[in-house]
């Protein structure tokens, strides 16, 4: 069996149940997040489910690298696949396990037959805004001069910043908390233009479905034309009246005596 082919049934063979687990991991992250309160037994299960679900995407990485025929063409096609793996890595903070896994589940989900663009983007909305907030509200909610205190101002807050709004009513007063401020307007403005290039896209292929049809239809009519004409032309030489010369019927000879 050809590696490219092992690869493929691989990915399709592990993309629902990866995507299974970034929804494990999308609870684990926000439970501790909604619940600061929570016993710390609760806190350290959903550390373990989210280093867990990382790994497990870790592991699906390498096992691609092992089954892809060209590994430097693997490494140099999936950048942002090595980045998300080794993010984590580099500083063991809640916020890059949660980067790394986003970019992940994102890639997966791209590639995945039953996702339109449409399901894609709308879920990528969803998912930023969710996890923005969750995010800023974790970073924001003990800082001394923050303002960010509760879920409805992180959800409002990300939603304007997501959207390019900006409000100024609600602003992150944190180095990370900016950090993660940039990061929302830069997918905003990113998903802005995936949305407007679709909608573009839909306008020019109805456009051109219905010049094609147009273009059809003039054709059948000029192939139909012609086709009239032409039972016109033959029509015509059928019936056409006998000149005088044509009409001077020959009588019958009389035979001689």
């Amino acid at each position: 069996m050809k590696h490219g082919t092992r690869l493929s049934r691989w990915e399709q063979l592990t993309r629902t149940p990866l995507l299974l687990l970034a929804v494990v991991f999308g609870v684990a992250y926000a439970f501790p997040v909604l619940a600061p309160d929570a016993p710390e037994w609760v806190h350290a299960a959903c550390r373990g489910a989210e280093w867990t679900v990382w790994a497990v995407f870790a592991v699906d990485y390498a096992i691609r690298l092992a089954l892809a025929s060209g590994k430097r063409a693997f490494v140099r096609s999936h950048p942002l696949d090595l980045l998300a793996v080794v993010l984590p890595l580099v500083q063991p903070l809640r916020l890059l396990r949660l980067v790394s896994t986003l970019l992940l589940v994102g890639r997966r989900a791209r590639h995945a037959p039953q996702i339109t663009m449409t399901v894609y983007v709308a879920g990528s909305v969803v998912g930023l805004m969710m996890f923005g907030s969750l995010a800023v509200l974790q970073v924001e909610r003990d800082a001394p001069s923050g303002n960010i205190r509760t879920l409805g101002d992180a959800v409002w807050w990300s939603f304007t910043t997501m959207t390019t709004v900006g409000y100024g009513d609600l602003a992150p007063t944190t180095g990370l908390g900016r950090l993660l401020a940039v990061g929302l307007m830069l997918s905003g403005i990113a998903l802005l233009g995936v949305v407007t290039a679709n909608i573009a896209a839909w306008f020019i292929s109805r456009f051109e479905r219905d010049n094609a049809e147009e273009r059809r239809q003039t054709a059948l009519l000029e192939a139909l034309t012609a086709e009239v004409t032409a039972l016109r032309a033959e029509v015509a030489q059928l019936t056409v009246v006998p000149g005088p010369e044509a009409a001077k019927v020959p009588g019958p000879t009389t035979p001689g005596p």
